[in-house]
């Protein structure tokens, strides 16, 4: 037998590919031409409530705290939804594909792959460095 990946692994994986296709297509229609004002500010105080250090439920609580972002989140990407033109939602949904598939193809090469592993390693270094450098300070 070989190797499987674990079960929860597999569950959680579809739909947190579908959350970030989503938030690429509210990304389209927050940048399209033909969308009203109003849904764009729904959509720029939705996102902007995720990043506010002011909240109703102050986010380092636990569960409660993502439970207002979670709900935030839904009810602003349902009102968006409904707000835009359908032909607008199905382009945004078209130019989104697009970017997924461009995005696969640019992860899949092997500049990539070396770019992200030359990243790690001058990450790793610094760290080994700046380390040594503070215990030598330290012990000195």
């Amino acid at each position: 037998m070989g190797w499987r990946k674990p079960n929860f692994l597999t569950n959680w994986k579809q739909p947190a590919q579908r959350v970030q296709k989503e938030a690429h297509v509210f990304y389209f229609v927050f940048k399209h031409p033909r969308t009203r004002w109003y849904t764009k500010c729904v959509a720029a105080c939705s996102a902007g409530y995720l990043f506010s250090p002011i909240q109703l439920i102050p986010s380092f609580i636990p569960v409660i705290g993502f439970l207002d972002d979670f709900l935030v989140l839904f009810l602003g990407a349902k009102l968006v939804k409904k707000l835009s033109p359908p032909e607008v939602l199905s382009e945004c949904r078209a130019l989104a594909d697009a970017a997924e598939a461009r995005r696969r193809e640019d992860v899949s090469s092997g500049f990539t792959r070396f770019a992200f592993v030359f990243a790690a390693a001058l990450w790793l270094l610094a760290v080994v460095t700046t380390s040594a450098l503070v215990a030598a300070y330290i012990y000195h």
